[in-house]
């Protein structure tokens, strides 16, 4: 093991870990971020998926706001327009060369464990090593926490699985799949299954599906007023989780989760309406009531009025959004985890997004039930890479040394 101690280890980089390492090695911390940069979005992203945020929307963060993605777009040519969705395939290539311009030095090890030792904290590395930091970032992004109906919990992956689960779906071609779940990673990954050759129904428990608008190019002043724009989406409240996330820190607990839950309902992007509609049947207002498999799946569902419909399908897929909670973040060690406070199933954060155990802070959707449904999207990441930058460039005693280029290493992983 290394002798020396690092001031942050940051765990995870996809935006979220970009940019807090972005913001802390330009304060002079020494920074080392572990795994494969934008591994998600690279890996657990569809082929041929688009980015439901505008591009205005869709930037990382780094201090001097040089990296978006529109400069991206402006070196290397692109088209970068309100209305032009942007492939995932592009926003992973924005995002490898914002690390490559705001955090250049990449560590691809994967971190297995985080523990407490020696007035910091210890990480255990897949390479077999062990590294030592003051503090510990957890940008561990939404895989942990995928969600699943509790029916389909007991099926194998051959049969049941979540839509962060795949980066490909033409090995669905010929089979016949059943998509849960009325967002947007429902309604695309039907599309992208149907285009794919799969045969596809969609089944949700709303009655319809709701559509996004088309944004406008410069909206009235009148409608501005009366529901203003945000990262999130247009409305005074909408505008509030967006812009004034440490003003929901201080609500209540359970009004807070309510927030998550309901502030952003289900809906798809106006662009992905056309692929959809006549094309995927719906079966909408059914919940599932049964499950049985063999080699197939036979799923008893029942609308509100009690009726019941029998579906035979070769595949589930589950486009049922994503829950926080703790339990599942096995990287940590179980007497560190037991030990933290919690908000419902998440951790509880203080105003700069660190845990009850000083020096471990949380950023990212783990992040939401503090600071409101903005720290689910790429949107958050501002705020969150401030604050924490701050906080740890304000408490972190200071080197004798300063620290230089050669002593920082960085890397990404959203393990």
């Amino acid at each position: 093991m290394n002798a020396s101690m690092a001031d942050v280890a940051v765990v995870g980089a996809g935006p979220y870990g970009l940019s807090v390492a972005a913001h802390c090695v330009a304060m002079g911390l020494d920074v080392i971020v572990f795994g494969e940069p934008m591994w998600t979005w690279a890996r657990h992203m569809p082929q041929g998926m688009l980015l439901k945020s505008e591009p205005q929307n869709s930037n990382l963060a780094d201090p001097r706001g040089a990296y978006g993605f529109a400069a991206f777009c402006e070196i290397h040519g692109l088209p970068c327009a309100r209305s032009l969705p942007i492939p995932v395939e592009r926003f992973v290539d924005y995002g490898r060369w914002f690390q490559r311009q705001a955090v250049p030095h990449v560590d691809t090890s994967t971190v297995l464990a985080v523990r407490t030792a020696g007035g910091g904290f210890a990480l255990e590395l897949a390479t077999g090593d062990q590294v030592r930091a003051r503090t510990v970032v957890l940008a561990v992004g939404v895989v942990p926490f995928a969600r699943r109906p509790e029916q389909l919990a007991g099926l194998p992956p051959a049969l049941a699985s979540h839509t962060i689960d795949h980066h490909d779906f033409s090995g669905f071609a010929g089979r016949d799949v059943t998509v849960i779940g009325a967002g947007q990673a429902a309604l695309e990954s039907a599309v992208l299954l149907g285009e794919a050759g799969a045969r596809v129904r969609l089944v949700a428990r709303a009655e319809r599906l709701r559509w996004n608008s088309m944004p406008l190019p410069r909206r009235p002043l009148r409608d501005r007023l009366r529901a203003p724009g945000s990262g999130l989406g247009a409305g005074w409240r909408t505008w509030v989780w967006a812009n004034l996330p440490q003003a929901v820190r201080h609500l209540p607990g359970p009004t807070r989760r309510h927030i998550v839950r309901t502030a952003l309902p289900p809906a798809g992007a106006w662009w992905l309406r056309d692929r959809f509609t006549h094309r995927i049947p719906a079966l909408l207002g059914y919940r599932i009531n049964e499950v049985a498999a063999d080699d197939r799946v036979r799923l008893t569902l029942t609308d509100r009025e009690g009726r019941r419909h029998r579906i035979d399908t070769d595949h589930v897929l589950c486009g049922t959004g994503y829950a926080v909670d703790l339990r599942r973040l096995s990287l940590l060690d179980p007497v560190l985890a037991d030990g933290l406070r919690r908000d419902g199933l998440a951790p509880r954060l203080s105003a700069h997004f660190e845990t009850s155990m000083p020096g471990l802070y949380a950023v990212g959707l783990v992040a939401s039930h503090a600071f409101g449904p903005g720290m689910g999207h790429v949107h958050g990441t501002a705020f969150a890479a401030r604050r924490v930058a701050a906080h740890l460039a304000r408490t972190l005693p200071r080197r004798s040394v300063p620290v230089s280029s050669d002593t920082v290493a960085v890397g990404a992983a959203e393990r």
